[in-house]
């Protein structure tokens, strides 16, 4: 389940930027340039790290996901359980990248979290340019267009059941609080299987290096986005 994404090094998981940038393009529908294989400022998909995450350590009803460092191309990194409970990503000079706490019941079934890792991480993809876009033409401010800087912060959810599901995750509310040159964006949404509410969560992502929305500039980048898919997906 997703081993085409990471190889296992003895202790250590290592992402090749190709392989990143494959599973950002090819199951989150993700084309931030930031994970493109020959990048300058290039990272792992966060959303690599928590479907990693759910696939070594299972899924549970409450998890919370904090991203506390980008991760570079060919990182050896630790997946580890601490004697609280706790999940950690470090490297080997012990540096942090990932810190999730968990509680309630957790299914290691195959099914259920490949379902559910898959369902996430297409929502997430979705940040650019389908969640973010209105939200800045909102408050009338956008990225740097030169230096677009999106980080994910942080996740989390909670479920009701975990047996017998089949997820599909839906945006409920989602907002921007704009501090000077960042601002935090807050995507809400629901967890349905089958029609029924099965559970709730939250993600925030900070942007950085605010200026003044030019419609203009921003039309260039989503275009630029539908570009870089449609050659994906013709390749």
């Amino acid at each position: 389940m997703f081993k085409d994404f990471y190889a296992q090094r003895g202790e250590y998981v290592v992402i090749s930027a190709e392989q990143a940038s494959r599973f950002a393009k090819g199951v989150a529908g993700d084309y931030n340039p930031i994970h493109n294989p020959d990048a300058r400022r290039f990272c792992v998909p966060g959303d690599l790290l928590f479907t990693l995450i759910l696939v070594k350590f299972g899924l549970s009803r409450q998890m919370e996901f904090r991203f506390t460092n980008m991760v570079s191309a060919d990182t050896p990194l630790c997946f580890s359980e601490a004697d609280n409970g706790e999940l950690h990503v470090c490297d080997e000079s012990g540096k942090c990248y990932l810190q999730v706490v968990r509680s309630g019941e957790t299914t290691h079934d195959a099914d259920a979290v490949e379902a559910f890792a898959r369902c996430y991480v297409a929502f997430s993809g979705k940040n650019f340019p389908h969640y973010l876009k209105p939200l800045m033409e909102e408050h009338g401010v956008m990225f740097n267009p030169k230096r677009p800087l999106v980080i994910y912060d942080s996740m989390g959810f909670s479920l009701e059941r975990l047996d017998g599901f089949t997820p599909d995750l839906a945006l409920t509310r989602s907002s921007l609080d704009v501090q000077g040159k960042r601002a935090d964006a807050l995507l809400e949404f629901s967890i349905e299987s089958a029609g029924n509410a099965v559970g709730v969560g939250s993600k925030k992502l900070v942007v950085s290096g605010l200026c003044h929305y030019d419609s203009a500039e921003m039309a260039a980048i989503v275009d630029e986005f539908y570009r870089l898919k449609a050659a994906y997906e013709a390749a």
